[in-house]
């Protein structure tokens, strides 16, 4: 019986993590972004890594760089749209030789359920001259993490783990194995023409990259990462990667079936060896027709985005769907799962989220546009606020406030601008908008910024950020928003605490009517990440007018029900849901909801 004390279930994410232990690596860096955040939290766990979330994916990846050059084996991890932040560094890093095993693991997120495009990365890779590993479960994440730091030094090349939602978060049994810490050649080489990236160096690095990537594909000729499986008297060949090679052998086809681990590059003698001996080509991917794509330009006949559709997951069914159209098979017997409907509860702020009282001033003020950014904040975007006209990426409500401005300006047109940008952005990718902002200034431009400061990145699991306090995890080192702004040559910076909504709402609007540029930072930590409880309100039915004032802030705990020996239906607050944040009290006209407990606490929040 096999042993089964070294196994464990692990996520996609958990195996890479634990491949990146036993492969002996030393330094980890990310942003916390789905699907990936779970890899560096996991890292976090292992005393002999240094890991830490970075302020943003640039910087992630500019740690795991520096890590590598001075000879130890390094990892990034980021999801897909964070490599575009990460892409200045990453363009000019892949043209240096490796020393220290080099890894960008970077989420995909085909179908979108977390993420506000659907690029695909593996373009990306293959942009970056960089080799691509894309492995098909957990135990070959952990097992590809390993041989891709491994062939990194061996090729001296940066490799890419590509990996998508649906395997980041899916469980299946994986081998754990001692750590193996490689015999490192630790330092820095003080050889100008390695790392030094200026013109010279740089031309003759052309050459060094397109000599390795040569390398790197005689390597895949005959690498254990691919595997080919023969169908007896089969004529058409299935050539797929990734988590689709088991949603295709779930299926259990009459094909052959050439599955890529190593996914770029393919090697073109092996390509066109295998491929010769079949009729019909079939492709099967997500997304973008890489693989057939870079077969075609092999001059290689197949077919692919004619059978399976360019965008979301692939699923049994639509697998089975597009192999029935290329006659593959009579009939398609797999179901077209669908889930039954229910009652449609559109995502909303949390109980007691400090952002809640805020976007309800903002609905009730007279600013009409309101620039939205990547956060928790987003949300608001939807009903029953609905104060965002713009969600684009992290930080670029500062800039397109700006150019809405200039361009209203030009055409003489004045009303008040609102952007909206949170903590973790602001320090992401904020602060250049923000200087920004002072160039070319007027007196009189009617902007009111406003920073959502709840001492955490919330979206994506409530990680440290530098507005914490807890930054470094073991000190207490804080950055102050107000301070900074300050520093950079704003005169107009107000605090205000977000659960006072009396004073709160008086300030925005001051803010909103003032003719020039003003930011107000926003205070009030993450109810969830703070375990923020105080005592639960309740609603005195007699007294309550049924205006909907306290429904309309949608917090979860508040619903209109009926009451005994009342006509009309009421509000009602679930106690036990209710965190005691009082902003519902505060919006009631009739003073109706009160505490449980007969002292104002909101300061002590």
């Amino acid at each position: 019986m096999e042993n089964m004390l070294n196994k464990r279930v692990l996520t996609g994410n958990e195996a890479i993590a634990r491949g990146f232990y036993e492969a002996g690596g030393i330094i980890a860096a990310s942003y916390p972004g789905s699907p990936t955040v779970e890899i560096l939290e996991k890292l976090k766990e292992y005393e002999e890594i240094y890991s830490e979330f970075s302020t943003n994916e640039k910087v992630a990846l500019e740690v795991a760089i520096g890590g590598s050059i001075y000879g130890v084996r390094s990892i990034a991890t980021m999801k897909h749209v964070g490599v575009n932040i990460a892409s200045d560094p990453l363009m000019t890093f892949t043209q240096t030789p490796t020393k220290g095993g080099f890894l960008l693991v970077t989420g995909d997120d085909p179908g979108l359920s977390s993420s506000q495009n659907e690029q695909d990365n593996r373009i990306f890779g293959k942009f970056a001259n960089m080799g691509i590993v894309d492995p098909s479960d957990s135990q070959e994440a952990k097992e590809f993490t390993i041989k891709a730091l491994e062939l990194s030094e061996k090729f001296s090349i940066p490799m890419m783990l590509r990996i998508t939602s649906r395997l980041c978060h899916s469980r299946s049994v994986v081998t754990i194995n001692d750590r193996i810490v490689p015999n490192y050649t630790r330092g820095i080489d003080k050889d100008f023409q390695k790392y030094c990236m200026i013109p010279p160096q740089s031309r003759d690095k052309q050459f060094f990259m397109k000599e390795r990537l040569e390398e790197l594909e005689a390597y895949a000729y005959e690498t254990e990462l691919n595997l080919l499986e023969l169908k007896e008297n089969s004529d058409t060949l299935i050539i797929t990667s990734g988590l689709m090679y088991n949603n295709l052998k779930e299926l259990d086809i009459d094909a052959s079936i050439w599955k890529l681990g190593l996914l770029y590059p393919i090697s073109k003698k092996k390509a066109k060896e295998i491929t010769d001996k079949f009729s019909k080509i079939i492709i099967l991917e997500e997304m973008k027709p890489f693989i057939e794509n870079e077969l075609k330009l092999m001059g290689i006949n197949c077919i692919g985005k004619e059978l399976f559709r360019f965008t979301g997951e692939l699923h049994q069914h639509l697998i089975e769907e597009g192999l029935y159209k290329a006659g593959l098979v009579e009939s398609v017997k797999t179901a077209d799962f669908k889930l039954k409907e229910t009652v449609m509860r559109p995502p909303v702020f949390c109980t007691g989220c400090p952002h809640r009282p805020t976007f309800d001033i903002l609905k009730k003020s007279k600013a009409k546009i309101v620039i939205g950014d990547i956060g928790c904040y987003s949300l608001a975007a939807m009903p029953p606020f609905e104060q965002s006209n713009t969600i684009i990426s992290m930080g670029a409500s500062l800039g397109m406030i700006k150019g809405v401005q200039k361009a209203m300006d030009l055409y003489n047109e004045t009303q008040p601008l609102v952007a909206v940008i949170g903590d973790g952005t602001f320090f992401h990718s904020g602060l250049p908008g923000f200087i920004n902002l002072l160039h070319q200034r007027k007196e009189k431009q009617n902007i009111t910024i406003i920073i959502l400061d709840n001492r955490t990145t919330a979206m994506t699991g409530g990680q440290s950020n530098a507005s914490s306090g807890l930054y470094n995890e073991s000190d207490d080192m804080k950055v102050g928003i107000k301070t900074l702004i300050e520093s950079m040559g704003f005169d107009r910076v107000k605090e205000i605490n977000q659960y006072d909504y009396k004073a709160a709402t008086k300030l925005i609007k001051e803010e909103i009517d003032y003719d020039g540029i003003s930011i107000v930072v926003a205070n009030g930590p993450c109810a969830l990440r703070y375990n923020i409880e105080q005592p639960y309100y309740y609603v005195e039915p007699h007294t309550c007018i049924s205006c909907r004032s306290c429904i309309k802030t949608a917090c979860p705990p508040l619903r209109m029900v009926k009451y005994e020996g009342i006509d009309k239906l009421k509000s009602s607050i679930d106690k036990d849901m209710c965190i005691g944040c009082s902003v519902c009290a505060q919006v009631c006209p009739v003073n109706a909801i009160k505490s449980s407990v007969p002292v104002d606490r909101r300061n002590e929040i």
